[in-house]
């Protein structure tokens, strides 16, 4: 035979009979051993220990972030605030603010808040600053309040009167009014939308608002404020800037009596939360971590 030849010899049947109990039994043996061997490790000892350890820890609940929008908005203008938080694994509500009159708003807040267990950051843009004061008094679980370019009112205040003291609205002149049976109803024309409201939110986006904006029931601005929760409950104020519909010198203001902690951004419009999403649901996080 010349070279290297590689012969392959096939065992006889009598043969492989003899030694399949042997290689069976090797093989049971092998796969016992495993999780012996795994159990051995220190990396396996460790995941253990870790597992044990997270199943005796206590565990807190996250607080329950709710969001309360504005005149002139819906929910879905806290869409990407909403995305933020709940990728830092945080509980959201949005919560379909009725747009009737304050009383009859912050009742219906007030009846969302009776169904959440948990502690709660709640959190108003605009007009719903005003019926998460009247909402949370009465309600321990509320742990912060949040104001996004929001009103803050005291006791008998209003939003329209707020407007009155601090000059420099271009909100009034661009509202345009529908009756509805038993009242009348004011939506933002769609021409001056984008100027008065969303002034730094892309154009096509702004359009896109304007046509779905939700109108309020004028009444809900002359409605008077009852007690103001922000006296008993800390709360947080993203200030904007650059707001056209509530002036900027008025949320400082009410920022200030409330003893807020406040932010500033000094470019933003009025629909802060559409434009700077990134920044209000930081200072959202920044309430619930700080009364966690």
């Amino acid at each position: 035979m010349t070279g290297t030849e590689l012969v392959l010899v096939r065992p006889s049947a009598r043969a492989a009979r003899r030694k399949k109990p042997m290689l069976s039994a090797m093989v049971a043996a092998a796969l016992l051993a495993i999780p012996a061997l795994t159990a051995a490790t220190p990396t396996g000892a460790a995941t253990a220990a870790e597992a044990a350890a997270e199943s005796t820890a206590p565990s807190t609940p996250r607080p329950t972030v709710v969001l309360v929008h504005g005149a002139f908005a819906d929910s879905s203008s806290w869409d990407a605030v909403i995305s933020r938080l709940q990728r830092e694994g945080c509980p959201v509500i949005g919560v379909a603010n009725p747009l009737r009159g304050l009383a009859g708003d912050s009742a219906y807040l007030s009846s969302v808040l009776d169904t959440i267990a948990g502690p709660v950051i709640l959190v108003g843009h605009s007009y719903g600053g005003a019926v998460i004061t009247d909402a949370a008094v009465g309600h321990p679980n509320v742990k912060a309040l949040v104001y996004i370019a929001a009103f803050a009112p005291d006791q008998g205040e209003s939003g329209l009167a707020i407007l009155g003291k601090y000059p420099g609205s271009q909100l009034p002149p661009a509202l345009t009014v529908r009756s509805f049976p038993g009242g009348q109803d004011a939506y933002v024309n769609p021409a001056d939308f984008r100027q008065v409201f969303a002034a730094d939110v892309p154009a096509g986006k702004a359009r896109l608002m304007a046509a779905g904006q939700r109108p309020v029931a004028l009444a809900a601005f002359e409605e008077p404020s009852s007690t103001p929760a922000w006296k008993s409950i800390p709360s947080w104020f993203l200030v904007a800037g650059a707001d056209h519909a509530m002036p900027p010198a008025a949320e400082q203001a009410m920022a200030q009596r409330a003893g807020s902690h406040t932010e500033v951004i000094r470019t933003a419009s009025h629909a802060v939360l559409v434009s700077h999403p990134e920044a209000t649901a930081h200072l959202i996080e920044t309430a619930a971590r700080a009364t966690s």
